[in-house]
């Protein structure tokens, strides 16, 4: 099979595609046939070595953590899958070593789930690590319910513009951070407020909005953003962070800070295949890139500035 991987750490330049053999199915496992891979900033943040002290790797390393494709093929005691189905899944192994950027990967079948079939191929394979990291995020360590209001920042990026539609979904009041440029963008994703986080301090204009501030504060972004942000959240309210582990942070004594780094889980991706289906959860795929074009989609998600998601196609 052709796979785009590296074999040291370092910038975009160090992917090569190369040919390996298709990896072996195990006990529980099953063999996908990749249709289209999402890319995230955390594929290029592994890949310049940022995180080698937290997560264990092998060389070379297949980036890319999210998938959609077919099953080809069905190990021992493997049974809820058949060669043919189509299927997504949020592809993080203990051991980053074999990723997604490929045609084929190996997963544990308990990974794995039901693709939604009102998607494409390429917007299916953009939902599983943002939208299990939002569903986690604001579900699982926010408890955000209906009723409640949530400010998200960064909220018209992979992670962030998931996060707007699954609040909604729910029956939450959003209100969404992001440049100008993005203000129509997180409108249409179902967004009830929207601030551009250039135009002054960010909790300034939502205590307009909210005096009492916000329930939950999701933040994507970190940063100035997230600093400027901490005023925002309700005495008794909840910060949930993707990035920061709470460094500086001002915070009142009552707020609770959780930092969430997303795990795969197979009925919580049932459960947003069945939003996607129904409407309710919507991909932007801003572009598509070959194999051959990995460093080219790395230099592009390493801006900071991509809005909705690009994929890799095999």
């Amino acid at each position: 099979m052709k796979a785009a991987l590296y074999r040291e750490f370092g910038g975009p330049d160090n992917v090569r595609v190369e040919t390996l053999d298709v990896p072996a199915v195990q006990e529980g496992e099953v063999l996908i046939r990749v249709k289209a891979a999402g890319v995230n900033p955390v594929d290029a943040f592994i890949r310049g070595g940022h995180m080698q002290q937290f997560l264990p790797y092998t060389f070379p390393v297949i980036p890319g953590w999210d998938v959609a494709g077919v099953v080809e093929e069905c190990g021992h005691s493997a049974r809820r899958f058949s060669p043919g189905d189509e299927v997504y899944a949020y592809a993080r192994r203990p051991t980053v070593h074999l990723g997604t950027f490929a045609e084929y990967i190996v997963l544990p079948e308990s990974y794995v789930a039901a693709r939604p079939k009102g998607l494409s191929w390429e917007e299916a394979a953009g939902i599983p690590l943002a939208g299990l990291t939002a569903y986690q995020s604001m579900f699982d360590a926010g408890q955000l319910q209906a009723g409640h209001s949530v400010l998200i920042l960064g909220a018209s990026g992979g992670v962030g513009s998931q996060a707007i539609q699954l609040a909604k979904a729910h029956g939450a009041t959003v209100v969404a951070v992001a440049s100008a440029r993005n203000q129509e963008y997180m409108r249409a994703l179902g967004a009830d407020y929207t601030i551009d986080y250039a135009q002054g301090p960010v909790a300034d204009a939502v205590k307009a909005i909210f005096p009492e501030g916000v329930d939950l504060l999701f933040d994507c972004i970190s940063g100035e953003t997230l600093a400027q942000s901490a005023a925002a959240i309700k005495p008794t309210g909840t910060l949930v962070s993707i990035l920061s582990h709470g460094e500086g942070l001002d915070l009142g004594p009552e707020v609770q800070f959780k930092y969430l780094f997303v795990e795969p889980n197979a009925p919580q991706l049932d459960h947003l295949r069945e939003l996607a289906d129904a409407g309710k959860l919507k991909i932007q795929v801003s572009q598509t890139y070959p194999l051959e074009q990995v460093p080219e989609a790395f230099r592009q998600i390493e801006t900071h500035h991509t809005t909705g998601k690009i994929v890799i196609v095999p």
